[in-house]
């Protein structure tokens, strides 16, 4: 196989790694863009039905780590594959449910699932490039999640009121199923760690592992607090009839980036990362004092994707090199601890949108990335150190 084959299936796989993300990303979120439907179905109020994706982040933070130290001797391939074909049975099951405790158990499933993927992409994007090119790689797999919040889950929405929210779904198993035979023909095969594992408690120890794992869990908490009720807050703003336009400028900023970080990340993971942050903390300072001026608004959230968009790809190439052999172990505890951010900022935005109204969200985004920035400036020598 000459080296042109080699890079054009590798460029394969990475696309199959892609889709994989999106595929992860929309399952998860899917349930929020056809809510109405999906609680007229089952016949529950859209509290009770908003918990498919509250239940879909605990099967996924609860497995994570126990899942990723039971399969680290298993052939990398076999396991991705388990992980999308239960994103198919899950689909399936929840397209199909007559019942909301079937609907959950399979959302629960969907979130194991997830886990499994998770903690595979990055390792295995890592493994098809070139150690110099380590770090675009991961940037070309995460592009599947701003895909799946920018372009999928609009389309999810638009065919769930079209054809009904069991359709969207279908459609997710679906394409589970191609992605499946897109793995199995292109993706090559890696080893699992073969000479013993590494006990997953002792993955903290490695120098670098719990400065990443810090600035994981205040970074998408701080995130997601804002992410989660930016509706609540273009209300309050008088943008309230904007939220689709205002997380499309979102989404698109994401996009690029992700390509700049793709570009630059492994000559620069530490420069990129203290940017990252700057621009979101600018973002929320905009929206803070600016929100009654809608240009500075849709100037302030484009910092904000622009800022946030490669921060799953930092903060994974980061976990996998300090890491070192205890790569897949520190990837599971990343994912476990997004996960719990990702729950722990619905909770805490929720009580602020009580306590003390939307206003509040920006200025605790600006607080919590105070610490962040702190973190990833004292991990000079591991973790983000000043060379990758």
């Amino acid at each position: 196989m000459t080296s042109t084959e080699v890079r054009l299936r590798n460029h394969a796989a990475l696309l199959a790694l892609t889709t994989a993300a999106f595929v992860t990303v929309l399952t998860e979120a899917l349930p929020a863009g056809v809510l109405p439907g999906m609680s007229a179905g089952l016949g529950v109020g859209e509290s009770a039905a908003g918990q498919a994706v509250t239940v879909y982040a605990l099967g996924t933070a609860l497995t994570a780590i126990p899942l990723a130290a039971a399969t680290a001797a298993w052939p990398r391939k076999r396991l991705l594959l388990a992980g999308v074909a239960g994103f198919a049975v899950a689909n399936t099951v929840t397209a199909l449910s007559p019942a909301y405790p079937l609907t959950m158990v399979a959302r629960f499933v969907a979130g194991v699932a997830a886990g499994v993927v998770w903690a595979l992409l990055a390792g295995y994007a890592r493994r098809l490039a070139s150690p110099e090119n380590q770090g675009r790689a991961i940037a070309i797999v995460m592009a599947g999640i701003p895909l799946a919040l920018s372009l999928g889950i609009p389309a999810g929405t638009f065919l769930g009121g079209l054809l009904g929210w069991r359709s969207a779904f279908g459609v997710m198993s679906a394409i589970a199923v191609v992605l499946l035979a897109w793995i199995t023909a292109a993706v090559p095969d890696q080893p699992g760690r073969t000479g013993g594992r590494v006990p997953v408690l002792r993955t903290l120890g490695v120098p670098g592992v719990v400065p990443v794992l810090a600035v994981t869990l205040v970074f998408v908490l701080a995130h997601t607090v804002l992410y989660t009720y930016v509706a609540a807050f273009l209300g309050h703003a008088g943008m309230g009839d904007a939220v689709d336009v205002v997380l499309l400028v979102f989404g698109v900023a994401s996009m690029a980036g992700i390509w700049v970080v793709g570009a630059r990340i492994d000559r620069a993971l530490r420069t990129l990362t203290v940017l990252s942050t700057i621009l979101v903390a600018v973002a929320a300072t905009l929206l803070a004092v600016f929100a009654g001026s809608p240009a500075l608004v849709y100037a302030a959230v484009a910092l904000w994707g622009l800022g946030w968009g490669g921060v799953p790809t930092l903060l994974q190439t980061a976990a996998g090199n300090a890491g070192g052999e205890a790569a897949d172990n520190a990837q599971a505890m990343l994912v476990t601890l997004w996960n719990a951010a990702m729950a722990a900022g619905g909770v805490l935005g929720g009580v602020l949108l009580d306590a003390a109204g939307p206003a509040s969200f920006p200025w605790t985004l600006l607080v919590l990335l105070l610490p962040v920035l702190a973190v990833v400036l004292g991990a000079r020598r591991n973790g983000f150190p000043q060379r990758s």
